[in-house]
């Protein structure tokens, strides 16, 4: 069986090395990595690879700093020519980015199985650049790996029931990541000294979602509700390079702690040794659950209404009082008790396990 997997982005290089890891359980199976080179620098790719313990790419397309349209174009033409010489038996995709819908487009074209992992989710904000991936990444795919019974409802709701295509449930496999890198995150406390960080006293915080940085509006709300958090407790922000050239662009001052991207292990650390999270990643919300920390979501929707209905997560959108509000609420509440809402860290054995046995679907 030959499988190749296509990414691109610093998530999906976190998922792939869970799978990865599971599936070097089955010799049966070999893995061709193909890298997009949509995230191309040492924090957000090199390291890590380093750092997960995935191979070294077969292949890196070293396509980045372009227009959707151009970037996922020109995707879709290399990948189709890679397919075409390595013949795999499978192409598996991840999440939502340009990478993710340009792999399984051009193997679809070309009648190769897809396999999506994290398929089913839905933000339902037809504004969203990932959900319009997402979305017609699922309907291409012959099998979808969903990370939740939420994910599998959206799905039937969608009719894919009645689709050339077959739905499981395995779970996430970023739990199964954080479950596997988290004791050893834990102990990396060189990254807190340095910055002078006392354990659960700080803030950490990521800002680079579309919706928030092509907003000026938003986005300086946002930055005025973070300036008044840091006069209470110090603010961890790892540095998009799209956000910091818009502190720039609008003369801004942020007054937090302010870092380079991180490697997925110094990230880890921090989270897990944070009071609180603020976000408007997809991720890191779900990494915040797994970690027991509460999460402030900077957007106005999410991808996981579990943990918004159970009290884990809070929609607080760019509206400055209601970030302060919400962050002063919680901050006197007790974690509630955790459910199994993404699988308890067994979704990547399972995925291993089907791919081992996989019948080519027409």
């Amino acid at each position: 069986m030959k499988l190749m997997t296509v990414l691109g982005a610093r998530p999906q290089f976190i998922k792939a090395g869970a799978v990865s890891r599971a599936l070097r359980n089955f010799p049966e199976i070999r893995e061709m990595i193909l890298h997009t080179g949509q995230h191309f620098s040492a924090n957000m790719s090199d390291l890590f690879f380093e750092e997960l313990e995935l191979p070294s790419p077969h292949y890196n397309l070293e396509i980045n700093r372009l227009t959707h349209g151009a970037m996922t174009g020109r995707m879709l033409e290399q990948i189709e020519t890679i397919l075409l010489k390595e013949s795999p038996d499978a192409v598996m995709v991840y999440g939502d980015t340009n990478s993710t819908l340009a792999g399984a487009l051009a193997a679809r074209k070309l009648h190769i199985p897809v396999m999506h992992v994290e398929a089913g989710i839905r933000s339902f904000n037809g504004k969203m650049a990932e959900e319009i991936n997402r979305i017609l990444t699922d309907r291409v795919s012959q099998v979808l790996f969903c990370p939740s019974q939420t994910a599998v409802d959206n799905l039937l709701r969608e009719g894919f029931g009645q689709f050339d295509s077959t739905i499981l449930q395995p779970g996430d496999v970023m739990e199964d990541a954080a479950q596997y890198y988290g004791p050893r995150a834990l102990e990396r406390l060189e990254l807190l000294h340095e910055l002078g960080l006392k354990d659960k006293d700080y803030v950490l915080c990521t800002l680079h979602r579309a919706e928030n940085t092509d907003d000026p509006v938003r986005f300086q709300q946002i930055v005025a509700a973070l300036n008044t958090i840091s006069l209470r407790m110090p603010v961890v922000l790892p540095l998009h390079p799209r956000t910091q050239k818009l502190l720039v662009n609008l003369g801004l001052r942020l007054d937090s702690i302010l870092l380079p991207p991180l490697g997925y292990l110094d990230m880890l650390s921090l989270l897990q040794h944070a009071r609180i999270v603020l976000t408007d990643s997809g991720g890191l919300q779900k990494e915040a659950y797994f970690f027991s920390k509460f999460c402030l979501t900077l957007r106005d929707d999410t991808e996981w209404p579990e943990l918004v209905t159970g009290g884990f997560n809070f929609l607080v959108g760019a509206n400055k009082a209601l970030i302060l509000n919400t962050l002063e609420e919680v901050l006197s509440k007790e974690f509630p008790l955790k459910q199994v809402f993404f699988g308890g860290g067994k979704a990547s054995g399972k995925i291993a396990e089907f791919i081992a046995t996989f019948d080519h679907i027409p």
